[in-house]
């Protein structure tokens, strides 16, 4: 089962196959429909990476001196044919943006990053993330900023405690540079949007310059090592359907939300986002029962009727019923059968939300709906599930 304060190890370098397959798979999961096609986005940087023989390596945040410097980063937007997106791999080669946002962003803080940290959970920027902690020849941190994906950058527990998410620099795949300093906390997002859409490509983006003491207090420890952890145990898992269901749950510290198939599907694009508002009916013992998901590339809330069952920035999972791999929100297309997981977002983003910008960088507003936080385990107790 996971252990949501970590397990203490220290370094712990990532090489063999079959680890890093384990890892995918739990990183496609713990996406929450989001953070990058493991399939596609993570498997390709894998593959990469291994032909040029890089080595990951993880470091337990417990161990990162307090005066270490610490910086994140990932990418946003999106490609739309495999091609293409082999073609800007391949092109890393030559020239890889997110190290450049790096180097930008050193070069603001006039200092050097002695280790990466991930922004998020997921099949693609976190791979990206292990990538460029190799090819700079330094750590990434077992760790994360949210636990899951998130749609937006300032969705996250650094920022919640206190850590800047500016300066902010952007590089697009053609060579747009564009740098964040200063502003409100949903001003850099919203820029590096707006480059993204305009150009249709991606655009690497580094942040959340901090300390070793400051990442201590922020993030989500363990959680690279819990994904990998995941995997590992689904692929040996020997059952479907409902005991996965019950079965992974268990294993997540989590609750069995519901077996069933996409009935409804309303679907849009806005401002560079997935917007998505699906009905999903239960079927066998499950029968009866229907769940509304608010989705912005990301699950982001789980109703039953007009109240809710799961709030952002607790996890709802999303599984394939015979696989056990993740699904991408994106995947989620009438009658198609999906199992889903409620599970409680890591203590520390929690804290997060008690501070004012956590509270309003988090706020159900940001996917259009005027929903309080309320931890799921006390929802689904007053519900009844």
């Amino acid at each position: 089962m996971f252990d949501l304060e970590g397990d203490g190890n220290s370094v712990r370098v990532l090489s063999d196959r079959k680890e890093l397959e384990a890892l995918l798979i739990g990183l496609g999961i713990m996406g929450t429909g989001g953070g990058g096609d493991p399939k596609g986005w993570g498997r390709s940087v894998f593959n990469t990476d291994q032909k040029a023989q890089r080595e990951y390596r993880l470091v337990d945040p417990c161990d990162v001196p307090d005066h270490a410097f610490v910086l994140s980063g990932g990418y946003l937007g999106s490609v739309a044919e495999d091609a293409t997106l082999d073609r800007v791999i391949e092109n890393w080669e030559s020239g890889f943006e997110l190290e450049k946002a790096i180097r930008l962003l050193e070069a603001e803080h006039g200092r050097t990053a002695d280790y990466l940290v991930p922004f998020e959970l997921g099949g693609g920027n976190t791979p990206v993330v292990m990538s460029c902690a190799a090819r700079l020849g330094i750590p990434m941190i077992d760790g994360d900023g949210v636990g899951r994906a998130a749609p937006e950058t300032h969705m996250c527990s650094f920022l919640g405690h206190g850590v800047p998410l500016t300066p902010m620099p952007l590089i697009g795949t053609d060579g747009t540079v564009v740098l964040v300093r200063h502003g409100d906390i949903f001003l850099a997002d919203e820029v590096g949007r707006c480059v993204a859409s305009r150009r249709q490509e991606l655009v690497a983006n580094a942040h959340y310059g901090m300390s070793g003491k400051d990442l201590k207090r922020s993030v989500v420890p363990g959680s690279v090592s819990r994904a990998l952890a995941l995997g590992a145990y689904v692929r040996k898992l020997e059952l479907e359907g409902e005991a996965a269901l019950d079965a992974v749950s268990e294993f997540v510290n989590g609750y069995p939300l519901l077996h069933g198939k996409v009935q409804y599907i309303s679907e849009r694009s806005v401002s560079g986002f997935y917007v998505v508002h699906a009905m999903v009916e239960g079927i066998g013992r499950d029968t009866g029962q229907t769940l509304e998901l608010v989705i912005k590339n990301e699950v982001m809330c789980v109703k039953r009727g007009d109240q809710p069952l799961v709030v952002f920035p607790d996890l709802v999972l999303l599984l394939d019923p015979q696989t056990l791999e993740g699904v991408m929100t994106p995947e989620l297309i009438l009658d198609r059968e999906v199992l889903l997981i409620a599970t409680p977002c890591h203590p520390v983003v929690r804290e997060s939300l008690q501070s004012p910008t956590g509270a309003e960088a988090f706020s159900s507003a940001r996917y259009g709906e005027s929903i309080a936080y309320v931890p799921v385990e006390d929802l689904l107790e007053k519900k009844g599930v």
